[in-house]
């Protein structure tokens, strides 16, 4: 970890102005680097640190330091301290209660989307902070390649993040827009051109969905097609304009007593039943 550095301790020293910048998108593309706070994101990106190219800057109160050294020990090569005072770090971060420690992450350092995924999530409009970071994180579970957002949440906000735990730091994403409706627009062309290629285009809808095309529970769907997903904003659904670039649409089918899922909670079926049938099928072939 270096030499020792000097404690910040005061709600006045720049660097808490710089931290507290990168909680806005302008803050992160000025600065260049994102800002991840609590001891799961730090523990999420240094299991990558194979991956980065200098120490990252971490930021703890000296109880937290004093807390994990047996965590700390290993990465003395991998990390450099900042030590700061409870109240300087608090001022420093958007979480309420903070754990007592943060650190920086280049933006040069998230996965970058490769030119040909197949299997993808793509998003409409998510709005929801805890959807949005719930939606990564099970994109991870589900072996997702990319997400696509058509707008929406950001995706780097620190709500998001905290809810993600981690999940931005392997799945690659591209967003759309900066409003909804070049958003939308930007990521039908990105679903046509994913038919091109042969993808299967997969809505999800309700079954009276005035669309060309059958809509079918999702456990009858040939998941191991190479696919993209498309989930509808909280409110409204899917637009008609990427409705219209769809292949595919299946239902998830529930209680009448319930109007319609969460975005969050509709996408875990959906996106391990992917995991499930690709599974299925290697068993299948190797036996």
């Amino acid at each position: 970890m270096g030499q020792a550095v000097d404690l910040i301790s005061s709600r006045r020293n720049p660097l808490i102005r710089r931290l507290r910048s990168l909680a806005s998108p302008s803050g992160r593309q000025q600065d260049g680097h994102l800002l991840l706070e609590g001891t799961h994101q730090l523990q999420e990106l240094m299991a990558l640190k194979h991956q980065l190219s200098e120490p990252v800057q971490v930021f703890a109160t000296t109880e937290w330091l004093d807390a994990h050294t047996a965590f700390l020990q290993p990465l003395s090569d991998s990390i450099r301290v900042q030590p700061m005072s409870d109240e300087a770090l608090k001022a420093a971060l958007s979480t309420v209660n903070p754990d007592g420690v943060a650190c920086l992450l280049s933006l040069q350092r998230l996965p970058s989307p490769g030119p040909s995924p197949s299997f993808v999530l793509a998003l409409d409009r998510v709005q929801d902070p805890g959807n949005l970071g719930t939606l990564l994180r099970t994109a991870l579970g589900a072996d997702i390649e990319q997400v696509w957002l058509a707008a929406g949440a950001d995706p780097l906000a620190p709500k998001v993040l905290r809810s993600a735990v981690g999940a931005v730091l392997r799945v690659p994403f591209r967003r759309f827009g900066p409003t909804h409706d070049v958003g939308v627009e930007q990521l039908a062309a990105q679903l046509r051109q994913a038919r091109e290629r042969g993808l299967q285009v997969v809505g999800t809808l309700v079954p009276d969905s005035a669309v060309s095309f059958p809509v079918i529970p999702y456990w009858e769907l040939d998941w191991c097609q190479p696919t993209v997903l498309v989930l509808g904003n909280e409110g409204s659904g899917l637009h008609p304009m990427l409705q219209a670039c769809c292949s595919h649409g299946v239902t998830l089918p529930h209680s009448p007593h319930l109007e319609s899922l969460n975005v969050a909670a509709a996408a875990v079926p959906l996106l391990l039943e992917r995991r499930r049938a690709t599974m299925t099928a290697s068993t299948q072939h190797s036996g």
